[in-house]
């Protein structure tokens, strides 16, 4: 995949699992929005979350490009009132990336469908454990407990009954 941009969701569940390491076994480089980088580190810091001290030791350990987009290009895209800033300006630098293929990294399930329209790849948390399952980083075991422990976390907005499919699926078709 020539281009990975990660969004909040990600971040913060794989923070809070303790898995941030997978995303660099899996890409070479992410990239992550200014906009995004504050909402998990700083604003996580002020709200005492114990996941945006991971999320910053993490981005600190691998350098990954922290990037800013332009506020006028943001307030352009009127059509994504309804996302917050860090998937506005997450589809922004996507948007910006011509010729390149580019993947998002989002949880969010309006921003994955408008990312969707645009012709992104896009790929959630639930996606990130399957394909590091799949490249042997995880085994049955490890994504089944994972998945278990987001359908039971209730600080982790992710679907019970998607994580429950996934499960059922893997095993079906390991």
């Amino acid at each position: 995949m020539g281009f990975v941009l990660v969004d909040a969701g990600p971040l913060i569940a794989l923070g809070k699992l303790n898995r941030l390491h997978l995303l660099a076994e899996l890409y070479e480089v992410i990239h992550i929005p200014r906009a995004v980088y504050h909402e998990t580190v700083i604003e996580g810091a002020v709200r005492d979350a114990p996941d945006s001290l991971n999320i910053r030791l993490f981005l600190d350990h691998y350098q990954f490009p922290i990037l800013d987009v332009s506020e006028e290009i943001v307030r352009y895209q009127q059509q994504w009132s309804h996302l917050g800033s860090g998937e506005k300006h997450l589809l922004s630098l996507a948007l910006s990336f011509t010729g390149t293929e580019v993947q998002v990294l989002v949880d969010d399930e309006s921003a994955r469908e408008e990312a969707r329209r645009l012709g992104l790849f896009v790929k959630g948390t639930v996606g990130i454990l399957v394909q590091a399952y799949r490249a042997k980083l995880l085994t049955l075991d490890d994504i089944e407990l994972l998945l278990l422990e987001i359908a039971a976390r209730p600080d982790i907005w992710i679907s019970e009954k998607l994580c429950r499919q996934v499960i059922e699926q893997l095993k079906r078709d390991p």
